[in-house]
């Protein structure tokens, strides 16, 4: 038997996940108030952001197969949520670089985006996320049309496989088993849709015949009619 929450109990549910969103920005908020961060702690802080971004981002695509295994339908519910909150910890995550370790230094922010190609894919992955964002709305959804909308929202698989990338670059040969498990995951994530996609519409598309056109055979009585002749008494 499925669990379906009431609107109460959902509502619960979406307060207590909003709740728990806030944890990772409330620990390192705390750390930088106690200097508990470490040696580095602009570091620590720029590159948690952008770990948390990842993790509400791989969350976000973990809906639909837990909805398709679970029956829970109502988990789609909580997608704009998960998917809003990844956005925020990458607005927070490209603050960090831009305030805390370029200071504004727009010359130095375009040599590093330049030189340095994990950078640049970062930026990428940003601006992939920002009209995915702007466009959450259900208002949105009815301005573009369903289609459209689910045609631009999938831009978030690219979103992540620039993060995930954006990520290995970072680390180089220094941490690779973290990004690696990442990809992994998300590998998962995505082998998963194309799965799910072959199963229902086949390993190919196929090209959609318009009906066969039937002969319309009229009767002697029902031509004449069609024609406005009176019938015979």
């Amino acid at each position: 038997m499925t669990f379906q929450p009431t609107p109460r109990q959902l509502s619960a549910i979406k307060a207590a996940l909003f709740l728990l969103t806030l944890l990772p920005a409330l620990y390192y908020a705390h750390g930088l108030w106690s200097d508990s961060l470490g040696a580095n702690p602009i570091e620590a802080l720029t590159r948690g952001m952008g770990i948390w971004t990842l993790n509400f981002l791989f969350l976000t695509l973990c809906v639909s197969p837990l909805r398709k295994l679970s029956g829970w339908h109502w988990l789609l519910r909580l997608r704009r949520m998960l998917g809003l909150t990844a956005f925020a910890y990458g607005c927070l995550h490209l603050l960090t670089y831009l305030w805390l370790d370029q200071f504004w230094d727009v010359d130095a922010i375009a040599r590093d985006i330049w030189k340095r190609p994990f950078i640049t894919v970062g930026a990428t992955a940003f601006l992939l996320m920002l009209p995915l964002a702007l466009t959450s709305s259900h208002a949105a959804i009815r301005s573009l049309g369903g289609k459209r909308w689910q045609s631009l929202h999938r831009a978030v698989y690219a979103v992540a496989i620039l993060g995930v990338v954006h990520y290995l670059w970072l680390v180089k040969r220094v941490a690779l088993l973290d990004p690696i498990i990442y990809a992994l995951v998300l590998a998962i994530l995505l082998g998963w849709r194309v799965v799910e996609r072959i199963r229902l519409n086949g390993p190919w598309p196929t090209r959609s015949t318009p009906p066969a056109v039937q002969p319309v055979v009229f009767m002697k009585r029902d031509a004449a009619a069609a024609l406005g002749i009176p019938k015979k008494r």
